[in-house]
């Protein structure tokens, strides 16, 4: 059989998943068509929506391509979570801005409780990695600097910021949120590796703590 008779199952078995193109890569994650619309059909239609979208789509936006109902749609947008939770999460993130480190962490807005997370960067502020502490209760959590600053010290990291997501939908923070902040940044002077930030995620978006109170950090994104 030659390769344009392959089926994608086929062809990624005798050629490697790299050799698919996109179309055939979501005919395999779509697995079929519907009444009116056979699956190649269909990951074409996706394939030409996807590439004109610059961010995520919603499921709304998903809902829109023809063919796509709701079922395959939570299969592209859980295909295209975990790729951003696994491949960018390799590759160079550059924080300029807190908000740079939104798209990695977005999945944070949708969990029931609480996570502390904490983010370690090169002397360029590029991303090395990002490690999860604790996991809570609805609303809270808790964290002990040695937890944080060995993953730091390992990582031989220069600076640091820590993330959590309040479950609530609130991304104000809380007295508890700058108790921890502060003692936090003092456990970062001594053992010069600064928090250069904290951040709030939640469905209401992200809150840069450095933003509100800039005298707690020694040094701040913009």
């Amino acid at each position: 059989m030659s390769e344009q008779n392959l089926l994608p199952r086929e062809k990624m078995q005798q050629k490697g998943v790299s050799a698919l193109n996109n179309e055939e890569l979501l005919a395999l994650v779509l697995g079929c068509g519907c009444s009116n619309c056979d699956v190649f059909q269909l990951s074409r239609n996706l394939s030409d929506y996807l590439s004109t979208v610059n961010e995520f789509p919603t499921m709304k936006e998903l809902l829109k391509v023809r063919g796509l109902g709701r079922a395959k749609a939570s299969k592209v947008l859980a295909c295209l979570e975990l790729s951003s939770r696994y491949m960018l999460g390799a590759r160079s993130i550059n924080v300029i801005t807190p908000e740079d480190l939104e798209p990695r962490l977005s999945y944070l807005k949708y969990e029931n409780q609480e996570h502390m997370v904490l983010v370690t960067l090169n002397s360029s502020n590029v991303v090395i990695n990002i490690h999860e502490l604790t996991t809570g209760l609805v609303n809270q959590t808790l964290v002990h600097p040695r937890e944080t600053f060995v993953h730091a010290i390992e990582d031989r990291a220069v600076s640091v910021i820590l993330v959590h997501n309040h479950p609530s939908g609130s991304s104000e923070p809380s007295t508890e949120d700058l108790h921890l902040t502060r003692m936090m940044c003092s456990v970062g002077k001594i053992v010069q590796i600064p928090v250069i930030d904290h951040l709030i995620i939640s469905r209401c978006g992200l809150t840069s703590l450095c933003r509100l109170y800039p005298d707690i950090f020694e040094k701040f994104l913009q």
